[in-house]
């Protein structure tokens, strides 16, 4: 099968991450999309609530949605999440799937400083949600790479890793600081999350205070 992977702290998650899920589904026509909250992120501090917390909410989306699957196999690490390793884990697990792994375009561009970036490539497909006006020049070290590997819809690829797919994505002006912001001052911000993660959210009482959990 043709599984997306989104990965993040989802902390928590809202439709700025299941919006472009759900189109990045569609327009590859990927049988499913697997939610992957991680434990330690290697790049903050720590998370506002807990793992258990971050894994309900995703079952609840998950619950919710026809081909939406949670993946923890990050959050049982006791060690930083590096995606190179996850992918290389998921692989030796299910080697009969197909994996695409979904960034943000920021992410994209600071590709090349992430842990073992070049293992990505013989692991999963790369599929950038774009944001509206970018563009490289030709000096940027990433345009070498997106020459390199960007899918040509004209060629298609026959290799089963080592694409970069770039789509062009709904922008969704949406922000998990923001929302937890708003859930300290007493707001529920109903527009950005689904019920289900509201009503989680009031009734275990999350994100009333400012503290960051470093263990859980």
């Amino acid at each position: 099968m043709k599984i997306g992977i989104l990965g993040g702290t989802f902390d928590p998650i809202h439709f700025g991450h299941i919006r472009p899920a759900q189109e990045v589904k569609q327009q590859l026509a990927l049988d499913e999309i697997w939610l992957m909250p991680n434990h330690i992120p290697p790049h903050k501090q720590g998370t506002h609530v807990s793992t258990q917390d971050r894994l309900a909410m995703a079952q609840l989306v998950c619950d919710e949605l026809a081909g939406f699957k949670v993946c923890d196999i990050e959050a049982k690490r006791e060690t930083p999440s590096y995606t190179a390793k996850t992918l290389e884990q998921l692989n030796m697990l299910f080697p009969q799937h197909e994996f695409y792994f979904i960034m943000g375009m920021d992410s994209f561009l600071n590709l090349n400083k992430w842990y073992q970036w070049q293992q990505l490539f013989r692991l999963c497909h790369i599929v950038v949600c774009k944001r509206p006006g970018w563009q490289l020049t030709d000096k940027d070290p990433i345009q070498a790479l997106l020459k390199l590997h960007i899918h040509n819809n004209e060629k298609p690829s026959t290799l089963g890793t080592g694409e970069i797919f770039m789509l062009d994505i709904l922008e969704q002006d949406i922000s998990s600081t923001a929302i937890r912001q708003q859930l300290q001052h007493g707001s529920i911000p109903a527009t950005t999350m689904p019920l289900s993660i509201q009503t989680y959210i009031q009734q275990h009482q999350l994100y009333q205070t400012d503290f960051l959990s470093k263990t859980e």
